[in-house]
């Protein structure tokens, strides 16, 4: 196990690395819809790419989410993420629950460098896709 420090600082090595080998200037809180952010996640046991819902509004998060929704198949076939899935209420490890649409990788951590290549690849593939879809429909989500 890792102190809280060790921990923290491998997080970060992790992340700098990541920006490193893969430069690219990420849309993530940037999406031009202030409810809509799209996410890195990479935890002790799992990694994602994530488009999150963050409104706190039930009627409004379902609104996008609905939205999203009707895209389902596109996503899928035409930006092959045929594992993406839906999660109308998503709890979040601090407890608030949003919308989450994501890709997800098991059985990695942030802690085991021998994952960091293949997460790595992962996070890369899967945030081009999903921000390239969503850059080819937000004018539909946003109206």
């Amino acid at each position: 196990m890792f102190s809280r420090e060790e921990a923290k600082k491998l997080r970060q090595e992790f992340w700098t690395t990541f920006g490193k080998e893969y430069p690219h200037k990420w849309m993530l809180y940037n999406t031009g819809i202030k409810e809509i952010q799209l996410k890195f996640t990479f935890e002790r046991k799992y990694a994602q790419v994530s488009l999150d819902i963050i409104e706190e509004d039930e009627l409004i998060r379902a609104y996008y989410f609905e939205k999203l929704e009707s895209l389902k198949s596109i996503l899928e076939t035409d930006y092959h993420l045929s594992e993406i899935i839906f999660d109308k209420d998503y709890e979040l490890s601090e407890g608030k629950i949003v919308s989450r649409i994501y890709v997800h990788l098991d059985k990695v951590s942030i802690y085991n460098k021998k994952d960091w290549p293949r997460v790595k690849e992962f996070l890369y593939q899967k945030m081009l896709l999903l921000e390239d879809f969503f850059s080819d429909f937000s004018d539909y989500i946003r109206n």
